[in-house]
C-alpha cells in the first residue's frame, strides 16, 4: 500500500515553500551520485502533511522510487521489537529488573573483556547479571563484530558475526553463542551498540512460547495493518530497494553481496534489523507511538520507554562505549528502545526536549515529536548510514519549515 498526502502544509502549520527545500536538498543527492534514490514522510498529529519520493530504488535496473517501494529498515527494527517485549511486561510476563539469565540460562555465568589481543583475551567474572532493561537500553556489554572498534568485536567477527548473523544458527543458537563471548564492558555502566536487541528478540519467544517472527505477525504488524513489513521478500520482487555502498569517487556502488540476503528467510530473524517495509506501513507504527500506544501499548508505557533510563541520567556521549558513528549524541539519552533528547543545543540541530528517534544502517532515519505532534522518515538504501549528514540536515531543514 503507498502513502499519500491527507492534509495541506498551511492546515498543519507548515510552509510550502519551505518543504520544497527538502525535496531540492535531497535531491541533489541522488543527482551527483551520491543516493539512488529516497523517499520522505512528514506528518502532523498523524495526518501526511508532506511525502515525496526521487531518484530509483534499482538504478541499474531503471526503476524509480515509488510511494510502495520497500525498503531495508536495518536498525529501525530495534523499536518494534522493543515494543513487542513491552507489551509482555505490560502482562506481568517479566519485569524489567529480572536477570535475563531467568530466561536464557546460557547467560548465567557471562565474562567481560578486561585485557589482552583477540588471540588470547583475557576476561574477569560480570560484577552484575544483565538485566532485561540493559538489552533495552544498549547498556548489556553486548556489542557488533562490524563496529572494529575493540577487541571484542573481532572476537565476534572471529564467532561468524560481522554484517548479519552467522549462516545456518537460529536465534536460539545465536543466543547461546552471544552469553559465549565476553561483554565490552561491565553491565549498566557504559552504553554500547550491538546484538542487544536481536537477545531482546530471542527472550521474546521464550517468554511468549512462539517465534519471535509469528509474535511480532500476531500482536503488532497485522493489529496495526502492517500487512507489507516482513523478514525477507521473495527473490527478484521489483518493490525491493537495491542496496549501494559509497564508491572510491564518493558516486554510489551497488551492493549485492548484503542485498541479496532480503531473498531468502532467515533462520535467525534479527529483532535488532531483519525487518523490510514500506514508507505506509512504518508510518503506522509511528502514528502508534505518537498516540502514546493507540490500542497496543497503554500510554504510560510509552511515556515510560520514552524517558532517558541511563544510569544518572547523563547523556549517551558520556557513557558510550566502542565507537558509533551514525549520529551525534550530545544532549541526548537512551530509553526502552529509542535515543530520547534532552536538550537539542549541545548538537546544535533543533528538536524539541523529548523527540525520540532511531535509525538504519542503510541510511534510513526517523523521529517523533511529542511537543510538535510530528513524525518525520527518510528512507533510502545506502550502507553505511554515517556516510553522509543526512539526519541533522533532515531536521534543520523540517523544523525551519514549521510556522505555528
Amino acid at each position: 500500500m503507498s502513502i499519500e498526502r491527507e492534509v495541506a502544509s498551511e492546515q498543519a502549520g507548515f510552509d510550502a515553500r519551505r518543504l520544497a527545500r527538502l525535496d531540492a536538498h535531497f535531491a541533489r543527492y541522488v543527482d551527483d551520485g551520491r543516493l539512488a534514490g529516497w523517499q520522505l514522510v512528514i506528518a502532523r498529529d498523524g495526518k501526511v502533511v508532506h511525502t515525496s519520493v526521487y531518484g530509483q530504488r534499482d538504478a541499474e535496473a531503471g526503476l524509480p522510487v515509488e510511494p510502495d517501494t520497500l525498503w531495508r529498515l536495518y536498525s529501525m527494527t530495534k523499536p518494534v521489537t522493543s515494543v513487542a517485549a513491552m507489551l509482555l511486561w505490560e502482562e506481568g510476563r517479566f519485569e524489567l529488573t529480572d536477570p535475563i539469565a531467568k530466561y536464557l540460562p546460557e547467560f548465567a555465568d557471562v565474562r567481560v573483556y578486561d585485557k589482552g589481543s583477540s588471540g588470547q583475551p583475557f576476561t574477569v567474572p560480570a560484577a552484575e547479571p544483565i538485566r532485561v532493561w540493559h538489552l533495552l537500553t544498549h547498556t548489556s556489554g553486548l556489542t557488533y563484530g562490524f563496529l572494529n572498534t575493540s577487541v571484542v568485536d573481532a572476537l565476534y567477527r572471529k564467532a561468524g558475526y560481522d554484517l548479519t548473523m552467522k549462516p545456518g544458527v537460529d536465534l536460539a543458537e545465536a543466543s547461546r553463542d552471544f552469553a559465549a563471548l565476553p561483554l565490552l564492558f561491565q553491565p549498566g555502566t557504559a552504553w554500547g551498540y550491538g546484538v542487544s536487541t536481536d537477545v531482546l528478540g530471542r527472550l521474546v519467544e521464550v517468554v511468549a512460547g512462539v517465534p519471535l517472527a509469528e509474535f511480532l505477525r500476531t500482536r503488532i504488524l497485522e493489529p496495526l495493518g502492517m500487512a507489507d513489513t516482513s523478514w525477507s521478500v521473495a527473490p527478484g520482487e521489483p518493490r525491493l530497494a537495491a542496496l549501494y555502498i559509497p564508491g572510491p569517487d564518493g558516486r554510489r556502488v551497488r551492493f549485492d553481496p548484503i542485498g541479496r540476503a532480503a531473498f531468502q528467510e532467515p533462520l535467525a530473524p534479527s529483532g535488532g534489523g531483519g525487518l523490510i517495509s514500506t514508507a505506509a506501513d512504518y508510518q503506522r507504527f509511528m502514528n502508534m507511538l505518537l498516540a502514546r500506544g493507540g490500542s497496543l501499548l497503554a500510554p504510560r508505557t510509552v511515556d515510560f520507554m520514552t524517558r532517558n533510563h541511563l544510569p544518572g541520567g547523563v547523556d549517551l556521549d558520556t557513557l558510550q562505549s566502542g565507537g558509533f558513528a551514525e549520529t551525534t549524541f550530545e544532549g541526548v539519552g537512551f530509553g526502552l528502545g529509542f535515543a530520547v533528547v534532552r536538550d537539542p543545543v549541545p548538537a546544535r540541530v533543533f528538536s524539541s526536549p523529548g523527540t525520540y528517534y532511531w535509525g538504519g544502517a542503510a541510511s534510513t532515519a526517523f523521529w517523533i515529536d511529542p511537543v510538535e505532534r510530528l513524525t518525520v522518515a527518510f528512507y533510502t538504501q545506502l550502507l553505511p548510514s554515517s556516510t553522509y549528514p543526512i539526519r541533522p540536515q533532515l531536521r534543520q531543514l523540517v523544523y525551519s519549515a514549521l510556522t505555528d
